[in-house]
């Protein structure tokens, strides 16, 4: 006869962190009782942070549409203006500069 001992998850009680590799860029995880934070290799501030309470009341999925909408927008004002600006000087004004 096999006994089997039920498999019970370890409670989250202390901060946990790994590195993983993305896209060939080195992160630390860090896995603790409020959140989860992914910080770049070498910074102290965190890339991205997330609270499980946020997570679960969907303030998460706001956030992250709130960000990825404000990133498209930074993104598009650092763009160089490839066109002139417009002149706005009247036909009227032009003929009295000559």
């Amino acid at each position: 006869m096999q006994w089997s001992t039920p498999h019970v998850a370890t409670v989250l009680d202390k901060e946990l962190k790994r590195q993983v590799t993305i896209d060939g860029v080195d992160y630390t995880i860090a896995v603790d009782p409020e959140g989860i934070r992914l910080i770049g290799k070498g910074k102290r501030r965190p890339d991205v942070e997330l609270r499980w309470r946020d997570l679960l009341s969907g303030e998460a999925a706001l956030a992250v549409a709130l960000n990825a909408s404000l990133s498209k927008k930074r993104q598009a004002s650092a763009k160089p203006a490839t066109e002139q600006p417009a002149d706005r000087t009247s036909t009227a004004a032009k003929k009295r500069a000559l």
